[in-house]
């Protein structure tokens, strides 16, 4: 299996960059990971619906330009179906078995998605109610993704 992050904004601070170093490590036992950074666009403060919109677009075209045509698409929103570590640990299973070889996530910028990324989502995924910043939603991605590996083999995890 294929697995891809796409993810808005560079990772700045150290401790980060080095989890992220970590799981991707742990993860090539499981799957082929690709982690896909792509520039994001400064926000200013107060700023309108209208700029917010275009920012997501500006950014929404960048994502797109690597999403593959046969990848699932899992999109992390807030208002996305809240899953169990077991609950992704199955939902990825069943896409092997239904034969995806290639899943994509799709990490937004700080002030979410553009609409052309949405329409191309085939699955809202939110890890809770609360916003997390999105560079710190890499980590949590990745853990996750590990931990369902290791929930499909049948390898000891933390519960």
């Amino acid at each position: 299996m294929k697995i891809t992050l796409i993810t808005v904004g560079k990772i700045k601070e150290k401790y980060l960059r080095d989890a992220i170093a970590e799981y991707s490590k742990r993860l090539s036992r499981y799957c082929k990971l690709e982690i896909i950074e792509v520039a994001d666009e400064k926000t200013p403060d107060h700023a309108s619906d209208v700029v917010e919109n275009t920012i997501r677009d500006k950014e929404a075209e960048r994502i797109m330009k690597y999403v593959k045509e046969d990848a699932y698409v899992i999109t992390l929103e807030i208002n996305g179906k809240l899953l169990s570590s077991e609950e992704l640990s199955a939902k990825i299973n069943q896409l092997g078995i239904q034969g995806t070889s290639h899943i994509t996530f799709i990490i937004g910028g700080s002030i979410g998605l553009g609409k052309e990324v949405l329409a191309r989502s085939d699955y809202a995924l939110s890890f809770s109610k609360m916003t997390f910043p999105h560079q710190l939603m890499r980590v949590i991605l990745l853990e996750q993704i590990y931990r369902s590996y290791r929930i499909i083999n049948g390898e000891p995890y933390h519960k």
